[in-house]
């Protein structure tokens, strides 16, 4: 039979108990409103957001509406987006600059090209075209890199998961974007100097059998001299098609911008 004393006892162990379960559903509560208060605190730097952006047309112009609104963290992610991708075209032009030695890197008049010109030209160019194809696994490590200085910024300006998640879906369009653009750049300029160095290479065989007229080589056999027309062609098409990126390099910065404006939209 329980005694008094024993209910008492009963009855004081149940307390702490208690309080607990209230302490866990003030925490719970607590939670929710804090969620409730960060959704309703990013709906309104998207409002401000897309007030900010709402005339601006060049990338350049992102960084004086960040200035406008500096505590504005969605666009410090559009800011950081857009400066990552001009440090990573920076960085492959760069790259690409560096890979050529400087003897390719000036004009060369092969009509002028004496037997040792010819030879260290032929030289040259397989240097550069070898070291372009070397960039290639450098940009895609550059690229990582700048994605994941990104994903990391992203997540220490404490917006929501789906905010984020939305965010690093933009980078990765607008990073595999750059990286086919990149492509495109380095096998140009591969196909430019494969296409030179034939030019030269067929000079150095046929080397004291032609003769320049005009400006003109003029070869013994047509077929050397269709060979050499192939090449040169070739060389002028990739020189053309590298010139025209610039171009395409100005379509996807519009582009990007399009995409952070519909980001910050929707």
């Amino acid at each position: 039979m329980a005694t008094f004393a024993d209910r008492k006892e009963k009855k004081s162990g149940r307390w702490p108990l208690i309080l607990w379960g209230l302490f866990a559903i003030a925490c719970v509560v607590a939670l929710i409103l804090v969620g409730d208060l960060a959704r309703y605190q990013e709906a309104g730097l998207v409002s401000e957001s897309q007030a900010a952006l709402r005339d601006v047309t060049d990338p350049a112009q992102l960084d004086q509406a960040l200035k406008r609104y500096p505590a504005n963290r969605i666009l410090k992610l559009v800011t950081l987006a857009n400066e990552k991708s001009a440090e990573i075209d920076a960085a492959a032009r760069k790259m690409l600059g560096e890979a050529e030695p400087a003897s390719v890197a000036k004009p060369v008049d092969l009509t002028k090209a004496g037997r040792g010109d010819l030879d260290t030209l032929r030289r040259d160019l397989k240097t550069a075209e070898s070291n372009v194809t070397a960039l290639k696994p450098r940009v895609a490590a550059l690229i990582k890199a700048r994605r994941d200085e990104l994903e990391s910024s992203a997540r220490s300006l404490g917006l929501e998961s789906s905010t984020i998640a939305r965010f690093m879906v933009g980078v990765d369009e607008q990073l595999a974007e750059m990286t086919a653009l990149t492509a495109k750049m380095l096998a140009a300029r591969g196909e430019y100097y494969s296409a030179w160095e034939k030019c030269a290479a067929l000079l150095v065989r046929e080397f004291g059998s032609y003769k320049v007229t005009n400006g003109q080589f003029i070869f013994r056999v047509q077929p050397t001299a269709d060979s050499y027309n192939a090449a040169s062609t070739a060389m002028a098409a990739a020189k053309k098609r590298f010139a025209g990126l610039d171009d395409e390099r100005g379509a996807l910065k519009a582009s990007q911008l399009t995409r952070w404006k519909n980001f910050v939209g929707g």
